[in-house]
């Protein structure tokens, strides 16, 4: 008896099949990358500059801390991060011209007209022990915030949602809901006990 020859199988389709399914899935995907938060920083202080001190109306800062236990106080109450979009809204919008809340100045913008800016600013400060979560969640909320008055300002000017603008009317939006938040340096809260 002669022995049979099994078939073998040519793999040689099999690899340009691979490298063409690898290809389109590189192609296809999203890769996730690291965004910074877009946030405006100041102009770094010149050698020969002096201290200027600048008189600021306190009804036009809010206060965020944001403790080594992460807690977060606003204008020294403790609320939770799911609190912090609504108080931040308010603050900026101050809708019933409340006067503990920031003042507003009329400006013209272009494709808007006369338009009531709010002057006030969020002043943020964390701790050296918050942590990077809660971090993240503080900043997303404010920038929530300012988002929601954004897209409500665009659909009360230009009947659409802010991403839906062009970059003339994002322009008039922006100047209209400015992001007016202030970033100090982190805090050591947890080595003297305090706060």
């Amino acid at each position: 008896m002669s022995k049979r020859k099994t078939p073998g199988l040519n793999t040689g389709a099999m690899s340009d099949i691979s490298f063409l399914l690898l290809t389109f899935f590189l192609l296809t995907s999203s890769i996730n990358t690291e965004q910074g938060i877009p946030r405006k920083l100041p102009p770094p202080k010149a050698d020969d500059a002096q201290d200027v001190k600048v008189d600021i109306n306190r009804r036009n800062v809010l206060n965020v801390l944001v403790n080594f236990r992460d807690e977060i106080s606003v204008n020294g109450d403790i609320i939770l991060v799911g609190d912090l979009k609504a108080k931040a809204k308010e603050f900026f919008a101050n809708p019933t011209n409340d006067p503990s809340l920031p003042e507003k100045i009329s400006k013209p913008i272009d494709g808007i007209g006369d338009f009531a800016v709010s002057k006030g600013v969020v002043s943020l400060t964390n701790d050296q022990g918050t942590s990077y979560n809660m971090y993240v969640q503080v900043q997303n909320e404010l920038q929530r915030a300012v988002n929601e008055l954004r897209d409500e300002t665009s659909l009360q000017y230009f009947g659409k949602k802010y991403d839906a603008l062009d970059s003339a009317s994002q322009r008039a939006v922006t100047q209209a809901i400015p992001m007016n938040i202030s970033e100090a340096p982190p805090m050591d809260y947890s080595s003297n006990g305090s706060k």
